[in-house]
């Protein structure tokens, strides 16, 4: 895919609006994604009159985070960024040297953030929403899209809607649970399988449960992305700073992924290079059990089974018993085909 290295998972640190609608604060959470080796740093790109209702109602775990006194759009309003800042991001990510993302939530910001990312993300609140999957399929860029609150049926409807307009799309998919934070019973990591063969695409996961394991473990089940909320601090005022990692936690996280990375390997089943050494210490071979000399033919009992494995491999027993020996050899000496030339 296009902007994103596919020979590893692919880490978005979700910075969200965790930047309060502060910009200082915009730049210190693309420092933390850099420093802590996350190959993407996404925001939140959109104008809160076009997506939020002056009547729309907070979600449950928003009230607890900011309280229920105002509204969804009071809420949003505060945690806009101008477009202006958006161009002052994408330079400093460029600066940087990490990918700048950021989520359009309409159709405005869809236009202008085409100039800025390499891929166009899709949350998962806008899947049924098939004017803004042909406006997004319509830009030509690859799309990796969240499939929080769908069914099987449901993504395959957006995929084609999608695919409708750009029959040529890059789409990867990422499971996720859209409830902030997720408990564990309703992670369901299965169906990061379920989508990779339901749909033959890159499929990754967008997490929000609390801590670094399920991440990872979605990494053992087969996720080529990740994308995980982060905050400078959990006790900022805002709806999602609770469910988010502090930098420490961030960083643990992406060095954990790259850890199980190297540890699942390439499923092939053989002796690595250091286990080659260790098979002459750790596996037997068959040994004398008393000083044998040349025309010597070999008798059951003249053979125990010991460390080191040098010499002759056990599975060889039966074949030895009954050769004859053409140099001598001592007691607890390993044999080897040699010894019977």
């Amino acid at each position: 895919m296009n902007g994103i290295d596919t020979s590893k998972v692919f880490i978005i640190a979700e910075a969200g609006v965790n930047h309060n609608g502060r910009l200082d604060l915009a730049y210190q959470l693309i420092n933390v994604a850099k420093d802590v080796g996350a190959d993407a740093v996404k925001f939140q790109t959109f104008k809160a009159e076009n997506v939020v209702s002056k009547l729309a109602d907070k979600a449950e775990y928003q009230k607890k985070t900011t309280g229920s006194d105002k509204s969804q759009l009071e809420m949003i309003k505060k945690l806009e960024l101008s477009f202006e800042d958006f161009v002052k991001l994408k330079k400093y990510c460029n600066k940087k040297e990490i990918m700048f993302l950021s989520t359009p939530f309409d159709h405005q910001s869809i236009d202008f953030l085409y100039d800025l990312v390499d891929i166009y993300k899709i949350p998962s609140g806008e899947i049924i929403n098939y004017p803004y999957l042909k406006h997004i399929a319509d830009k030509n860029k690859p799309i990796i899209m969240s499939t929080g609150m769908a069914n099987l049926g449901e993504v395959e409807e957006a995929i084609n809607v999608i695919r409708a307009v750009n029959s040529k799309a890059e789409i990867s998919l990422l499971h996720c649970t859209t409830n902030y934070p997720t408990p564990y019973e309703e992670v369901n990591l299965k169906a990061i399988q379920t989508l990779a063969a339901a749909f033959k695409l890159p499929v990754g996961y967008s997490d929000h449960t609390l801590g670094i394991e399920v991440p990872v473990a979605a990494v053992v089940m087969g996720a080529k992305i990740i994308e995980k909320h982060f905050t400078l601090d959990k006790n900022l005022p805002g709806p999602d700073h609770k469910a988010s990692l502090e930098p420490d936690e961030l960083k643990e996280m992406v060095k954990a992924i790259r850890n199980i990375e190297k540890a699942l390997g390439n499923g092939i089943k053989m002796p690595n290079k250091s286990e080659i050494e260790i098979m002459k210490v750790a596996r037997r071979s068959l040994i004398a059990t008393r000083d044998i000399r040349v025309g010597e033919i070999i008798k059951e009992s003249d053979i125990t089974i010991k460390r080191p494995g040098i010499g002759v491999l056990p599975k060889f027993k039966e074949i030895v018993v009954g050769m004859k020996i053409t140099n001598d050899i001592r007691q607890d000496e390993p044999f080897k085909w040699e010894n019977f030339k």
